[in-house]
């Protein structure tokens, strides 16, 4: 998982990404709010960690930012802000956690895993999808009125993407990063979508257009 680590602390900067990385995480760093909002524009991350006092933009500006832009990639507060009303902010803000300075790393670690299980774990093994259709994660099968559907590779993975972030618009370039990991033409990307909404019933998944698609659940 890749994880954006804003802090404009350098000691604890490099302390925290060494720690993330030693424990399996990519880490992106930042110290400048704008250069950070940029990155988020840019990259798919699947964690915010966001300080709130750091230069240019602040941590709390950041997230209000990109919630009204529709991203609602999860998001952690750093902060050594320790009273009740910047809580509260930072929780109207968007953010799953705040953390307040000093704290412990294994504590970072637990409140990350935990925001993780939360954002991305699926509700239970089989999905209901609607219109009797059904996908279960761990045989990754899709049946359609108890008729299983066959999938190709990249059709499953986009339909777990879209599962994974239902009621949520996924963006055409957030599942080119993460399914092809490389840039491809949005035309393959589209014939790709188009394949695998034929083999659902119709409306399961909606295009936005000029946002991406959904499966709203």
């Amino acid at each position: 998982m890749k994880i954006l680590l804003l802090e404009d602390e350098y000691s604890l900067r490099i302390s925290i990404e060494e720690f993330l990385e030693d424990i399996g995480y990519q880490v992106v760093c930042f110290m400048d709010g704008e250069q950070a909002l940029d990155a988020i524009f840019d990259t798919s991350f699947d964690v915010l960690l966001l300080d709130v006092n750091v230069p240019t933009l602040s941590g709390f500006e950041l997230l209000k930012t990109i919630r009204l832009e529709g991203i609602q990639t999860p998001a952690i507060f750093l902060t050594a802000m320790t009273d009740m009303q910047n809580m509260k902010k930072g929780y109207e803000t968007g953010c799953c956690d705040y953390i307040r300075k000093p704290f412990d790393l294994e504590e970072l670690e637990i409140r990350l895993n935990q925001v993780i299980k939360s954002f991305y774990s699926y509700d239970n093994e089989l999905i209901d999808l609607g219109q009797f259709a059904k996908y279960h994660v761990s045989k990754a099968k899709l049946t359609v009125n108890e008729e299983e559907v066959l999938l190709r590779k990249t059709e499953k993975d986009i339909l777990e993407l879209l599962i994974k972030h239902r009621n949520f618009v996924v963006s055409v370039e957030l599942i080119q990063d993460k399914i092809w990991g490389e840039y491809v033409e949005p035309a393959t990307i589209r014939v790709q979508l188009k394949n695998l909404r034929q083999k659902l019933p119709n409306g399961i998944i909606q295009n936005r257009r000029g946002l991406g698609y959904i499966i709203e659940r």
